[in-house]
């Protein structure tokens, strides 16, 4: 984990709307005093607002891109108490830890990729930039890249990343097609990849599927930069974090990472395993705290509207008792 330095780059723009950010704020319950964290920092459109409302408190911001590590230091450098860290989420007891720090009052996630990040050809992220290279990583360290899976992976590992991440039901033609065209040539740009899907998905149906490509370029950035396994290993580890009353709010943006938070909640609110027909719970598994949102927070029509990324995302909230 890298603590960004006066000698970090700060020529990175991100133009990145933060979503749900007066739903964050609110749900956030925000004390002066206190001690936050966002662990998926971006271009910190988020964390300005809750840096601007301490007075004493503390803020830690965590993301594994060098980009946003370097825009987020950038934007935050007005306030004293910021800072900033290239880690990821799941490690955010360890850079807690750095810092002396054993529990928070508030963590937010806004899950997912940035707009940056998809906006930047040669991040390799879009399916709409068909020149642009196959990378997807959301950190740069990393030897792996989207290339690696699409050129390397079995016919049935890319049959199962694209049926579980992707949840396309044209999944098992997809991933033949990727085979067969890798065998006349390597495929090395987002173009490449989408060539093999279009030949995988009838003409008839793509005219109203929108990109023919989407959930395939979502599957491979999942697998690759390991985005559920570090939800489903991380979540229970940032609720421990929370003080009493402390808050851990969660922007989703597909089904499986809902699925995945939603569960988890519950499950923390409610972890006792008697059956049902018990009188008296003895399993001893004590309720962490309590779901806020038993529905999740959706954004409005103007957001929608002004945002399209905004359209799928959810927020849901748990808090600590």
């Amino acid at each position: 984990m890298d603590t960004l330095t006066e000698t970090g780059r700060q020529d990175i723009v991100f133009r990145h709307k933060p979503v749900l950010l007066d739903e964050v704020i609110e749900a956030l319950h925000i004390r002066p005093s206190g001690i936050y964290v966002d662990g998926t920092l971006g271009g910190a459109g988020h964390a300005y607002e809750v840096c601007s409302r301490l007075n004493g408190g503390t803020f830690v911001g965590i993301d594994r891109d060098e980009d946003a590590v370097s825009a987020a230091g950038a934007r935050l450098k007005e306030f004293p108490f910021a800072h900033v860290v290239r880690s990821n989420y799941s490690e955010a007891k360890e850079v807690l830890a750095a810092f002396g720090i054993e529990k928070v009052s508030g963590i937010l996630l806004d899950l997912g990729v940035s707009s940056y990040q998809l906006d930047t050809p040669e991040r390799g992220f879009s399916y709409k930039e068909d020149t642009a290279p196959l990378d997807m990583r959301m950190d740069n360290r990393m030897e792996t890249t989207a290339r690696d899976i699409v050129n390397g992976y079995s016919e049935a590992e890319l049959f199962r990343i694209i049926r579980d991440y992707g949840e396309d039901p044209f999944a098992k033609n997809i991933a033949k097609h990727i085979v067969r065209l890798r065998e006349k040539k390597e495929l090395v740009t987002c173009g490449d990849l989408n060539e093999a899907v279009r030949a995988a998905i009838p003409m008839k149906i793509q005219k109203n599927l929108g990109h023919p490509s989407k959930r395939t370029f979502q599957a491979i950035r999942i697998e690759l930069n390991g985005e559920l396994k570090a939800l489903q290993d991380t979540l229970d580890k940032l609720i421990d974090l929370l003080e009493e009353n402390g808050r851990l709010c969660i922007i989703t943006f597909h089904s499986l990472e809902d699925r995945i938070v939603k569960s988890g909640f519950r499950k923390r609110e409610n972890p006792c395993e008697c059956p049902p027909d018990f009188p008296v719970c003895v399993c001893g598994r004590k309720s962490a705290g309590r779901v806020i949102t038993r529905k999740p927070i959706l954004p409005g029509k103007e957001e929608c509207e002004e945002n399209k990324r905004a359209k799928s995302a959810k927020l849901r909230v748990f808090e600590r008792g």
